[in-house]
């Protein structure tokens, strides 16, 4: 592990924000958690370092996950040591008033039990700079809906894993329409079963094959909506 052999105490900025992508690319969560530590006393702000530090990090952990030379495992441990880098700022953020890109509300659909791949994703959006309201599994419209409601959410994102929980996806963007809330709201789904095809047939407004294309999907479409 770094730290072993480098006094980062000693290093020019730049080359301790260079560890801090190394470090967390590997999975070294107690290293970013002293990088991140050091940076701060160095006077850096705290969304300079979410987004020079862990934000451009994982960026690179999202491309390298999308080629296929990291694989979940790995992602997962990068994922972790970002999370621990952003409890250090994530008070310090709140207290700046830090713009976030975005809010999302994300969970497994009712009937399901399946979390892997929908904990991926809301690692890696947090790890993008969205605000992450994660409601679990086995989630219902109403879950959903009043989530949606209280964060004022911009995007929900919804995973199935079972053909036979798929169609409730279709359930909560009804309700989504019933309550008037379905054009406020950017809606993305994934999961092993589902394909293009089928997120077109429910209204979605996109399908996500995995955690790397549902963070690139999410940003171009808040760009898109800030646009309007």
């Amino acid at each position: 592990m770094s730290e072993d052999r480098v006094d980062i105490t000693q290093l020019p900025t730049d080359e301790l924000l260079e560890l801090m992508h190394d470090d967390l690319y590997d999975g070294y969560a107690d290293e970013v958690v002293a990088q991140v530590n050091e940076l701060l006393s160095r006077g850096l702000g705290p969304l300079e370092i979410m987004n020079k530090g862990l934000v451009a990090a994982m960026d690179i952990v999202g491309i390298d996950f999308r080629d296929g030379i990291l694989f979940v495992p790995e992602v997962l441990m990068a994922a972790k040591a970002m999370k621990a880098g952003m409890a250090v700022l994530r008070p310090l953020l709140v207290e700046t008033g830090a713009p976030k890109v975005g809010t999302m509300v994300i969970g497994t659909v009712k009937g399901d039990i399946h979390d892997i791949g929908k904990n991926l994703v809301a690692m890696m959006m947090e790890g993008a700079g969205f605000e992450i309201v994660d409601l679990g599994i086995n989630t219902s419209a109403d879950e959903f809906i009043a989530a949606i409601r209280e964060h004022n959410a911009d995007i929900l994102g919804m995973s199935a894993l079972l053909t036979t929980t798929m169609p409730y996806m279709k359930v909560v963007i009804q309700a989504l329409k019933d309550e008037g809330l379905r054009d406020d709201v950017i809606v993305l789904v994934g999961g092993a079963p589902l394909n293009e095809a089928f997120a077109e047939d429910i209204e979605a407004d996109a399908y996500c094959k995995d955690a790397a294309v549902a963070v690139e999907t999410a940003k171009k479409l808040m760009a898109l909506r800030q646009k309007q």
